[in-house]
């Protein structure tokens, strides 16, 4: 466990030490505290209680418009585009294998490294959860759901992008793969507006991000959301693993 954690240090360090780094958690909070500021403007003019979730802004700040989404499409690429494509780019993962450190530990670390980064941009915006605790009635239990649904998404998201950083050869390759394939599966979800039956709807909804988090800020944790995105983190890090140990071979 120790190289593993070894791995996770470095990967977070050099993070928290690139300019990049605090250029994109400006944007982030930035382009955040704008939607929220929107959000709460929208739910104020609304006349009250016409109806649960539309009374609370924070429903609609986590997950329940496009607001939420489309900023992970560009954010999620630019934290994991560096995780494995890099090490590729500078050769540099060949003295990483040759020390004590495996496949499995060098892969795990840099994943969990990417993981605090996630919970890093997501831990700021707790603070519109207390600002709307001031103003109105915040339910712990939703919020608590909530969260639970960021931190899953970031294991989905960020296996994604793990695995793209894996395949690439550069960083700008592995971000614009990313971006491709979140993407395409954000628009292919986006389908369940529009399926003409309830099983067409239904399986759209399965691996539908909007829906997964639509239903988690209500405070609704379906276990079927919980098991995908759990099952895509876990064959993202497996897949990864395999590209790795592949590309060892080849060298």
């Amino acid at each position: 466990m120790r190289p593993l954690w070894a791995i996770a240090k470095r990967e977070i360090t050099s993070f928290f030490l690139s300019p990049l780094a605090y250029v994109m958690l400006t944007a982030w909070l930035i382009y955040q505290g704008a939607s929220f500021w929107v959000l709460a403007t929208w739910s104020a003019m609304q006349p009250m209680g016409t109806g649960g979730a539309g009374d609370n802004p924070l429903s609609h700040f986590y997950g329940g418009t496009t607001l939420f989404y489309i900023p992970l499409l560009v954010f999620v690429p630019l934290v994991t585009m560096r995780l494995l494509a890099e090490e590729h780019r500078q050769g540099t993962i060949e003295p990483l294998l040759t020390a004590p450190v495996n496949e499995v530990q060098l892969v795990l670390g840099k994943y969990l490294a990417a993981m605090v980064f996630w919970v890093a941009l997501w831990a700021p915006t707790f603070i519109y959860v207390i600002i709307t605790a001031q103003y109105g009635t915040v339910d712990w239990g939703i919020i608590g759901a909530t969260f639970l649904g960021l931190f899953t998404v970031g294991l989905y998201y960020m296996a994604i992008g793990l695995v793209t950083s894996a395949l690439a050869k550069n960083q700008m390759s592995a971000a614009i793969l990313a971006f491709s394939v979140l993407a395409g599966l954000f628009v292919l979800s986006m389908m369940q507006f529009l399926a003409q039956d309830d099983a067409t709807r239904t399986f759209y909804e399965y691996f539908s991000v909007w829906q997964h988090m639509s239903k988690f800020s209500t405070g609704l944790v379906d276990s079927r959301y919980l098991v995908f995105e759990l099952t895509v983190a876990v064959l993202g890090v497996l897949l990864a693993i395999r590209v790795v140990e592949a590309r060892r071979y080849e060298s």
